[in-house]
């Protein structure tokens, strides 16, 4: 079976999309984001959407050319910036006649038994509903010292507290490759089992002005999340819909066996 087959059989599936995806010139791409998980939702699969790009979509409102540095300022830019980016995944999941529920997290909610206990039973009710939750970050409260540092870890931590059998990253990179892309001789990992070290292999770090993940903390939550059995696509935003139609594109880690002991902790 293609990887577009597997995601579509998905019992439930996670997919969290990068803020350089959803904002700024590329925020006209939220409509065909949203037309592959209503495909996916309506193929039977339990979707969540884990988004960045809070910040970076409430800056212009601001009438701030640059992401700004200082916490407040940060923080009035999310508030601005959530409201506005729910409001357009609203309006591309209308057409599909899906209504969407927001959830906002902070790291210490998902350290937290009680708070993560509260947030798996809300998101639990909200897919027995039919509703598809949208969760970012809360990044108006969140402070430097306690974020999560970006949302592909929110993502993989999401995957575990509701035992996905599948997490998709998406970004504007459109696989792991064994060296930065940009450098002659890099090649497509297209798949990487579990418990593969990727050894040689030069990962590099987020080159966006406006996201904080790059291919290493992609690497990172991946484990996170094939260590709890979730088995993770990394690929780019606008590759979804071929990825679906059975095209091979991005970088599969195999989830982890169930007769294997895990390699890494999370919650």
């Amino acid at each position: 079976m293609s990887l577009g087959g597997e995601l579509l059989a998905s019992r439930r599936v996670v997919v969290k999309v990068g803020s350089s995806s959803v904002s700024g010139d590329n925020a006209g791409q939220i409509p065909t984001l949203v037309s592959s998980l209503a495909r996916l939702h309506s193929n039977g699969a339990e979707v969540i959407l884990v988004s960045s790009g809070a910040i970076a979509t409430g800056v212009p409102f601001l009438r701030l050319e640059d992401r700004p540095e200082d916490l407040a300022t940060q923080q009035a830019a999310a508030a601005v910036g959530q409201n506005i980016l729910v409001n357009r995944y609203q309006r591309a999941l209308g057409s599909h006649e899906i209504i969407a529920g927001q959830v906002l997290l902070t790291a210490h909610d998902m350290e937290n038994p009680t708070h993560r206990g509260n947030a798996r039973r809300a998101i639990e009710r909200l897919l027995q509903l039919g509703i598809l939750p949208i969760i970012n970050e809360n990044d108006t409260v969140a402070t430097h010292e306690i974020r999560f540092g970006d949302n592909d870890r929110l993502a993989a931590l999401v995957a575990r507290l509701v035992n996905a059998d599948r997490l998709v990253l998406l970004s504007d990179v459109d696989a792991l490759y064994t060296a930065p892309p940009m450098i002659a001789g890099a090649e497509r990992i297209a798949h990487v089992p579990y418990g593969d070290a990727l050894e040689g292999i030069e990962i590099g770090e987020s080159q966006s002005g406006w996201g904080t993940g790059g291919a290493a903390t992609k690497v990172q939550a991946a484990r996170l999340a094939a260590d709890a059995g979730t088995a993770v696509l990394l690929t780019e935003t606008r590759l979804l819909t071929a990825v679906l139609d059975g095209e091979d594109h991005g970088t599969r880690f195999d989830p982890r066996p169930a007769d294997a002991e895990p390699t890494s902790s999370g919650h």
